[in-house]
């Protein structure tokens, strides 16, 4: 089975964009992201779960809105802590499954709820992506058309940047322009090698 470097970061931080940086430069990802839709696709078996809990976010085909069940976990620790309960157990079977057939060395786990889920023991090493807030909330806005309430709510739910700063091994800024974050995850990436190459058993003569 493969090494597990993690990916993660704040909202509006640009994890995808750097994600997407990590795949070009040849490294295998698996998206999270893309696990979480395929779980909660209509009639799934984590759909039918969350219904319990979550009745109003359902139409009668089992279909998640996602929207009226971000509005209501942002705004309740305690319900997003029962969404997050329900989903990572889905998340984290599938993931498995792909790490099972998975010939690399190493893959990037990228995920935005990397700690919040536990995936993060499993990790190597763990890359955070961070920037500042002011630049955070423009990309979001933006981006998903949120009111500025549903924004800091959500930045709210988030850790901040020290625990980022203390938890990961390495730190990736995207403060300024596409092509200064591509310099900063080729950094990122030499360094993931160097991690990962001190990991892997050594081959018999």
């Amino acid at each position: 089975m493969p090494l597990i470097v993690g990916l993660t970061g704040q909202s509006g931080a640009g994890k995808s964009t750097a994600s997407s940086i990590f795949r070009r430069l040849g490294a295998y990802v698996i998206d999270c992201d893309e696990i979480a839709r395929n779980v909660t696709s209509d009639n799934s078996r984590c759909n039918k779960e969350l219904s319990r809990y979550f009745p109003d976010c359902f139409d009668e085909d089992l279909h998640l809105d996602r929207k009226k069940m971000a509005d209501i976990i942002f705004s309740d620790d305690e319900k997003l802590k029962t969404q997050n309960a329900i989903i990572f157990k889905y998340i984290t079977a599938e993931i498995d499954e792909i790490l099972d057939a998975c010939c690399q060395d190493y893959v990037i786990l990228d995920a935005p709820t990397l700690f919040q889920s536990g995936l993060d023991k499993r990790c190597v090493a763990i890359a955070g992506v961070l920037s500042d807030t002011a630049k955070r909330f423009e990309r979001i806005k933006a981006r998903d058309s949120l009111s500025d309430k549903s924004i800091s709510l959500r930045f709210s739910s988030q850790q901040d940047d020290e625990f980022f700063q203390k938890n990961c091994d390495i730190v990736i800024y995207n403060n300024s322009s596409l092509d200064e974050l591509e310099v900063n995850v080729k950094k990122a990436l030499e360094k993931i090698e160097e991690i990962v190459n001190g990991k892997k058993p050594k081959e018999k003569n």
